[in-house]
């Protein structure tokens, strides 16, 4: 009897071991993307992007550098840039925009949909939707959107937001965002006189919802934080397509926008992400995520769906720039994301 318990014993010592070990592995992965550090996209006038974002939604310029050299080819993947990067914020979220003085990249195509998969945008916080329509028709903004949309009834999860599709300078599609009593994040609703609040999340194109939960909640530890099924009418002039049935997810890291999943359940004739796209080109995006190890990312990708654009991880020595390690990748569907070592 007593070996039995000094062998019983020792079983209960190594179930703890390992579930201990097991663990720690879990909450090493959970934290490989602990920041959405900033949405990007590549500009073809800095200067005009900047004074649009700055005068018309109120963003405020943070840093403006201007880059060249081998490592920075080896971040983007584009051989002979020279680059200058702005971050703007507004409130607590920061976009970042890249114009390649060399080698200048393609103009978005005139053509291009909200259900194609290289869609992206990012949606701003509005205090007073009436009041930032106004704002931009002031600006003689162009739409993507018929006009501003409130979800219906119907749709429980989306119920009573109201949103308006509209493009920057160069047609980059963009968002503006109200949420009503009791949805999206409760500091939306605080008392400010300002009518830009900042960033809830950026929105991309899916292919398939499982797969993309496979990358990233899965694979780089995101959190699925809601669900909603969107169609009908107000949708459909929102998005600009017709017939348009979504399949939307929420997805969520430790601080920073989301990431919310577009899947058109109809129609599914979006096109795919153009498989010579380069960093350089206008309909670029890159949703910057922070990790402790980008080391550690880079091996898991290399298992998983996504693939580098980066050759290898870029070592940043211009104390001026927003990081000291990064690279490039893109996801299974094609968007780009920059992981980043700070």
């Amino acid at each position: 009897m007593r070996q039995e318990a000094i062998s019983n014993r020792r079983n209960l010592i190594v179930l703890a071991l390992v579930g201990a070990l097991l663990g720690a592995w879990n909450t090493a992965f959970a934290q490989i993307v602990q920041l959405v550090d900033a949405v990007g996209m590549t500009v073809s006038d800095m200067d005009r992007s900047v004074e649009f974002f700055s005068k018309v939604l109120t963003f405020e310029k943070i840093s403006d550098v201007e880059v060249h050299g081998a490592e920075y080819e080896k971040l983007q993947g584009v051989f002979g840039l020279r680059m200058r990067v702005a971050r703007l914020r507004l409130g607590a979220e920061i976009i970042e925009l890249s114009q390649y003085l060399a080698p200048e990249g393609r103009p978005i195509p005139a053509d291009w949909r909200s259900n194609d998969r290289w869609f992206q945008h990012i949606a701003i916080v509005v205090r007073d939707m009436d009041a930032a329509y106004q704002r931009l028709r002031q600006h003689k903004i162009r739409h993507a959107s018929t006009g501003p949309q409130t979800l219906p009834a119907n749709l429980k999860a989306a119920a009573g937001i109201r949103a308006f599709y509209f493009k920057d300078p160069d047609g980059h599609n963009l968002e503006i965002i109200n949420f009503p009593q009791g949805k999206g994040d409760p500091r939306w609703r605080q008392e400010t006189d300002k009518l830009f609040l900042g960033i809830d999340h950026t929105a991309i194109v899916v292919g398939n919802t499982q797969r993309s939960l496979k990358f990233y909640r899965d694979l780089l530890g995101l959190t699925l934080a809601g669900e909603s099924m969107n169609y009908g009418v107000e949708q459909e002039r929102l998005n600009n397509v017709a017939g348009a049935r979504l399949r939307i997810s929420g997805l969520r890291a430790r601080s920073g926008p989301g990431v919310e999943f577009l899947e058109y359940l109809a129609p599914r004739d979006g096109r795919p992400m153009p498989k010579d796209s380069r960093a350089n080109d206008l309909w670029h995006w890159q949703t910057t995520l922070s990790t402790p190890s980008v080391e550690a990312v880079a091996r898991r990708l290399n298992g998983g769906e996504g693939r580098m654009i980066s050759p290898g991880v870029a070592q940043i020595a211009d104390k001026n720039f927003a990081f000291t390690k990064g690279f490039l990748a893109r996801d299974p569907d094609g968007h780009s994301l920059q992981f980043v070592e700070k």
